[in-house]
């Protein structure tokens, strides 16, 4: 079971790498808003493998309250980019 997290962890991790070399050649503020959400939530993802293997309960308030604040900041970061324009 702790190959296949550690094995998740590498590819999360592969992902975030991917995701910021994308940052440097995108071009538009949108496909780094999207970018940026998913290095954010790629390393959410982590933390709940670390979580997982280290077994602390604490560890996925941590997680449920950086969740609930990526998304809002998606929301708004969705509204600064259209200026409010629904």
């Amino acid at each position: 079971m702790t190959v296949i997290i550690w094995i998740c962890i590498g590819i999360l991790a592969c992902t975030i790498v991917l995701g910021l070399i994308r940052v440097l050649t995108a071009k538009e503020s949108g496909s780094r808003a999207i970018i940026g959400d998913l290095v954010y939530f790629c390393a959410v993802g982590i933390l709940v493998f670390i979580a997982m293997l280290v077994n602390l309960s604490i560890l996925l308030d941590v997680i449920f309250l950086a969740s609930l604040l990526g998304i809002l900041s998606t929301i708004a970061l969705s509204r600064i980019l259209t200026r409010g324009h629904r």
